[in-house]
């Protein structure tokens, strides 16, 4: 009889692990250990994954305030500073803001509305459409958004991001005046220092501020891209996808990944005879449909990976087969011509009829948002993520 499982995702519980630890020996170690206690065995093309979380405090990466205040304040001369387009986050963004109101006379806060980058609501599209809004072209004062909209609170968090980033940034010292408005071109009425906080349209927001005149534009990920004072740093994404970890100190990104991963990789080869695809993944890429937010607050999905992750799938629609092509079989005789078909499957089906339907994704997209929804962000305490048959097919025994 065929194998009747499919992809199955475990969470890996791992002890606490702090900085300098051996990561790549506690993965492998844990991965070994789970396979015995829970009676897999290890196959080829299984995929580990390992929470960025976990390899950003291994490397030591924190920051504090007063590193992204000094860095904010080296690169805008410490005056009035545009700081538009964050997300509304207090794990994600309030400490990085703090740091950035430390370093500015003044902010200059843009906000996106009705939503930001990520979807946290501001306020209802509904809302917005009976108030006779555009998004597209209106730019609100703080008094006009409380005039139109009150104190809206976020229906999760309970938190007027308003009025909480408002007294942040005072809290730290600094003036503040906060407009709404979608078009980056409009902090330049007000300044042309800019600090663009978007994550996914960053580059465009540059190229648009520079072309319309802006004096300094740095983007999040320029804050904080080399060490201040022996901090941590992330050449490449700065400030982008840090988190919270204490009162006065964020998690940045990880950096330089790619050795860990291979690392694992090699280790996991050696005690098993099997080659294992590995990965270390942040924020999936998914939309909530009642808290609107879809989730990825982090530059990219995977910032590593082995060679094995690297491309899209390349899966056919059994739906449509069993609709179209084989129409007329049924029982045994559709099960094995459907069969037929994935054995005979072009090495590249993009265009095709017989996989329209199927997610057109990156593969370590579509696996880092199944870890994430795996791990969990609280006290799971499964910071690695074990994955077998998601290169399985129908065929597959």
């Amino acid at each position: 009889m065929s194998r009747m499982i499919g992809t199955v995702s475990r969470g890996v519980r791992a002890p606490i692990i702090r900085a300098g630890d051996d990561l790549a020996k506690i993965v492998t170690d844990c991965v070994l250990e789970a396979a015995a206690d829970d009676g897999f065995a290890v196959r080829d093309r299984d995929v580990v994954a390992i929470t960025e979380s976990i390899v950003a405090r291994v490397q030591g990466n924190y920051v504090s305030v007063d590193d992204i205040a000094a860095d904010v304040k080296a690169k805008f001369g410490g005056q009035t500073v545009g700081v538009i387009f964050p997300i509304l986050s207090r794990n994600r963004f309030a400490i990085c803001l703090r740091g950035i109101a430390k370093g500015c006379k003044k902010v200059v806060l843009i906000l996106s509305y009705p939503s930001d980058e990520v979807g946290n609501h501001l306020i209802s599209l509904d809302a917005m459409d009976e108030a006779g809004v555009d998004p597209y072209k209106d730019v609100l004062s703080l008094a006009d958004y409380r005039r139109l909209f009150g104190y809206e609170k976020h229906p999760f968090t309970g938190v007027d991001y308003v009025a909480y980033y408002e007294e942040l940034i005072r809290s730290c010292g600094a003036e503040v005046e906060i407009i709404f408005a979608n078009d980056p071109r409009a902090v330049l009425n007000y300044t042309k220092n800019v600090l663009n906080c978007d994550i996914h349209t960053r580059a465009r927001t540059k190229r648009l501020l520079k072309a319309a005149g802006a004096e300094k534009v740095f983007g999040l990920d320029e804050i904080m891209n080399a060490p201040i004072n022996g901090s941590g740093w992330n050449e490449k994404y700065g400030l982008l996808g840090s988190n919270k970890a204490t009162e006065d100190q964020v998690k940045l990104f990880p950096r330089d990944c790619q050795d860990l991963v291979e690392d694992i990789q090699k280790r996991l080869l050696d005690k098993t005879g099997k080659h294992v695809e590995v990965m270390v993944y942040g924020d999936g890429a998914f939309k909530d449909p009642v808290g609107k937010i879809w989730e990825l607050a982090d530059p990219v999905v995977s910032p590593a990976y082995t060679a094995g992750l690297e491309g899209t799938p390349n899966e056919l629609k059994l739906k449509y087969l069993a609709d179209n092509d084989f129409a007329a079989l049924s029982g045994e005789a559709l099960k094995q011509a459907i069969k037929d078909k994935i054995q005979a499957k072009d090495d590249d089906l993009v265009g095709q009829m017989v996989s329209e339907g199927t997610t057109p994704r990156r593969l370590t997209d579509l696996i880092g948002s199944l870890c994430d929804l795996t791990s969990g962000s609280g006290d799971k305490g499964t910071p690695f993520v074990y994955i077998q048959g998601y290169f399985d097919n129908y065929t597959t025994e």
